[in-house]
Order: structure tokens, then C-alpha cells, then sequence
């Protein structure tokens, strides 16, 4: 993506663009127009547009270029139209906004909610791009080739979360995000991980909310995804650690496939030839498929 990053931002300046595009102003509209376009929402407050924004951007050599203002750049709208919806959102939503997490976000989500940084967002409202450096002035071309992510392949669990928020509408999301971010270079991973495990958190949530017959096994199931994280970052070892302190051998027996899969990509990624096939036989050819490419990313 870099290279045709560079080549647009080249061509933005050598031919001097005449076109800025006006953010959009609703949230709401935005994220539904991102879900549409399978894109990632670029939001930032009302307050950062009152005065000038400076950011800055590469050019095909390299060259690091100050825009001395994001929102009248006629240079660098048509390159955030292009990978994000941008949004600027009032004032005004601020404490609906923040209801919503103040409860159930790290300090780290919280400040960032709060700056006037750039946030890149899931159509849900939640931040991906957690790090900021308030000193200094964020890089557009940096962000893109970090978040301008095609969401194409989580789009039926984004579109079912949509419809109905609910324990499997946000397991099953999460998992996505989970399996999504071992498609993305090593250094983006983690950042998409963490936007799964706010899914997964409030999976946990439905379950003490509505408590059923299934509640123990329900548990289980996060309790063991939650794990597969562990082998995304290549801590392989972890996950059987984990796994031994949490008896996984006897959970519920619908939960044995998922204990199956772990353990063996678990001792696969280590060379446990002995005890990977212990479980191998457990696990469905599409699993086997996934095991491998986590076995890959371990290598």
C-alpha cells in the first residue's frame, strides 16, 4: 500500500488538486456509510477545527511535507476520502459518547477519546490507533499505511453486531478481528487484537447479563479465545500454560474443538511433534487450515 500511498500524495502536489470534499458531521451516518464502503471511520472533534491543524505527509522520495492545516488541505482530502469516512463530531456528543466507555475502557482508550489527535474508529465507534505523541505532529501518510484497512472480510460479523448486539454477535466479531489481524504485518497486530478483546469483554458482559444453562460453557468458549491471542503474538508456550491452569481437557464438550485446535497449533509452533499429534485428529480441516497459518506466523 505504501508505494501507491507515495504516488498519489506526488501526484496530489504536482498537479495542485483544486478539490477538498467537506467532512461529514454525523457519526451515525458515518459509520454506516464506512460499513458500506468497507472502510475505517477518521473522526476528530469539532473543538481541534477551530484552529489550524498541521500535520504532515510523505512525498514520493521520502520527503517528510507540513500541511499547515488538515481541514483546508485541497492536497490531502481526496487522499483520506479515498481510505477512511472522515467525521468531525460536535461538542455537543460528547457525554453521550462517553457514557459509553467511561466504565469499561483503559486510561489509555479514555485520553485518547479525549485528545484532539486523530482517531481512527471501527463502525462501532471504537479507536483503533491507540498511541499518540502529543508533542508532535501526526504523519497522514503514517496513519494510512497503519489503519486504512478494507473490512471487507469481518463485514457479515460487523453487519450482524449492527443488527443485534448480543453475546454471539460479539464473540463472533471478535473472533474475526482475532483472525483478521493475522493477515496484517507483525506491528499492526496487536493494535487489531485489542479492538477483538473489546468485543470479547462485552461478550463476557451479555453472559453475566443473562444468565442461562449455557452460561458455564459460554464462559469457557471466552475464556479459550481469549487465549488464541497468545498465538498471534507468538507466545506459544503461554497458550499451554494457560490452557494447563484452566483444565481445558475438561471443559464442555462442545468447547473440546477449540481446546483441540489450540493445543495442537500450541505445540506445533514449538516443534512438539509428540504432543501436537494428540490432538490433530480433534480438529476440522478448515481448523487445520487456520492452525497452519498460525504455525506459519510462529516460525
Amino acid at each position: 500500500m505504501n508505494n501507491l500511498i507515495v504516488k498519489l500524495l506526488f501526484l496530489l502536489f504536482a498537479f495542485n488538486v483544486s478539490y477538498s470534499q467537506p467532512w461529514m458531521t454525523n457519526l451515525d451516518i458515518a459509520q454506516n456509510l464506512a460499513l458500506t464502503q468497507n472502510k475505517m471511520v477518521l473522526m476528530v472533534w469539532e473543538e481541534s477545527t477551530l484552529y489550524p491543524y498541521a500535520v504532515l505527509a510523505n512525498d514520493e522520495t521520502g520527503k517528510t511535507i507540513l500541511i499547515e492545516n488538515l481541514f483546508e488541505s485541497e492536497v490531502i482530502s481526496p487522499l483520506i476520502w479515498e481510505y477512511f469516512v472522515p467525521v468531525i463530531v460536535a461538542e455537543h456528543n460528547y457525554a453521550e459518547l462517553y457514557a459509553k466507555i467511561k466504565d469499561n475502557r483503559s486510561q489509555q482508550y479514555i485520553n485518547k477519546f479525549n485528545d484532539d489527535s486523530i482517531k481512527i474508529m471501527d463502525v462501532n465507534g471504537n479507536i483503533l490507533n491507540l498511541s499518540n505523541d502529543p508533542d508532535n505532529f501526526q504523519n497522514i501518510t503514517t496513519i494510512i499505511n497503519n489503519y486504512a484497512l478494507n473490512t471487507e472480510y469481518i463485514s457479515p460479523e460487523l453487519i450482524g453486531y449492527k443488527t443485534e448486539r448480543d453475546f454471539y454477535s460479539a464473540y463472533y466479531l471478535a473472533s474475526k478481528y482475532f483472525d483478521y489481524s493475522m493477515y496484517l504485518k507483525e506491528k499492526a497486530r496487536p493494535t487489531l487484537i485489542d479492538l477483538g478483546l473489546i468485543y470479547l469483554n462485552e461478550a463476557s458482559e451479555f453472559i453475566t447479563a443473562n444468565a442461562s444453562e449455557d452460561q458455564k460453557a459460554l464462559t469457557e468458549r471466552v475464556s479459550l479465545l481469549d487465549v488464541q491471542q497468545y498465538l498471534i503474538t507468538k507466545r506459544p508456550k503461554k497458550v499451554i500454560r494457560q490452557l494447563n491452569r484452566m483444565d481445558a481437557e475438561n471443559m464442555e464438550s462442545n468447547n473440546q474443538s477449540l481446546v483441540a485446535f489450540l493445543y495442537y497449533t500450541a505445540y506445533k509452533s514449538i516443534n512438539d511433534e509428540t504432543n501436537a499429534a494428540l490432538w490433530e485428529s480433534k480438529i476440522s480441516s478448515v481448523n487445520l487450515k487456520k492452525a497452519q497459518l498460525l504455525i506459519n506466523l510462529n516460525s
